[in-house]
């Protein structure tokens, strides 16, 4: 029933029971899982385990974080393995501010390149925003994004960034930081976005929400966010599953 649409579930934090953790995920109702590879290292390790399990989807792409590292040829790489259909969409990708790991220029022009082969090859792309949201919208403006679209993933924005987001065809996600009693930004927002535009993830092993803060986040975790937003919107648990995992399937062209 629930649609876990931001995982990194080929992170190291999961080398001991990584089986188990997907095993408990299923339990929690989560029906379809989509993991991130965003470098040179996670890239193999998302493909892999995309084609181990059937309920799990690639997403491949460069990371901000990362710029610095990125050629050419892994672009080349990228744009090969997204031939592959277990391959739903291209990033994550998009600026980091906060990490200063890559210079600011280099980010920019490996998120433009991005979205320039996102858009040759017709795909989604999930964008990595922290600390940077007018450049964010600016380069996705410039660049055409509107023509995929894409998920503005684990959300921390304004409304009036938000909705500059869903002017250009993009999803907002929200994970969780949702569930904190201190995020009321967040809580705002989640009660504007359409309901045809919400998606839930849990970016594990990162971010882990209420009542596990603090601790190794996991995707069975999802729930939680999606109990929040349920609360949020007035809605059942059960209706906010169903409208989050459809919008899910949507975005990444998936059948039901």
């Amino acid at each position: 029933m629930l649609f876990e649409t931001h995982a990194h579930l080929n992170a190291k934090e999961f080398d001991e029971d990584r089986e188990e953790v997907i095993a408990r995920a299923r339990e929690n109702g989560v029906s379809t899982i989509v993991n991130i590879g965003f470098n040179a290292e996670t890239i193999p390790s998302c493909m892999e385990l995309a084609k181990t399990y059937d309920f799990i989807y690639a997403v491949v792409g460069w990371h901000p974080q990362d710029a610095k590292d990125m050629t050419d040829e892994h672009l080349e790489w990228i744009e090969e393995l997204s031939r592959d259909p277990k391959v739903v969409g291209l990033g994550e990708m998009g600026l980091d501010y906060y990490w200063d790991t890559s210079p600011k220029d280099v980010q920019a022009e490996v998120f433009r390149k991005q979205i320039r082969l996102a858009r040759k090859l017709d795909l989604p792309i999930i964008i990595h925003n922290r600390d940077a949201h007018q450049d964010v919208l600016t380069i996705l403006k410039e660049e055409k994004a509107a023509e995929v679209g894409g998920i503005m993933h684990c959300f921390s924005g304004s409304w009036e960034t938000a909705k500059q987001a869903l002017d250009m065809n993009f999803y907002i996600s929200f994970g969780g930081p949702l569930t904190f009693k201190n995020a009321k930004q967040p809580k705002e927002v989640a009660a504007k976005v359409p309901l045809d535009r919400l998606l839930i993830e849990t970016d594990c092993p990162y971010l882990t929400p209420h009542p596990f803060r603090g601790k190794r986040n996991e995707s069975g975790y999802v729930r939680y966010v999606c109990e929040e937003m349920a609360n949020i919107r007035g809605l059942s648990y059960e209706e906010m599953a169903q409208i989050t995992a459809e919008n899910a399937r949507r975005l990444f062209r998936l059948q039901p």
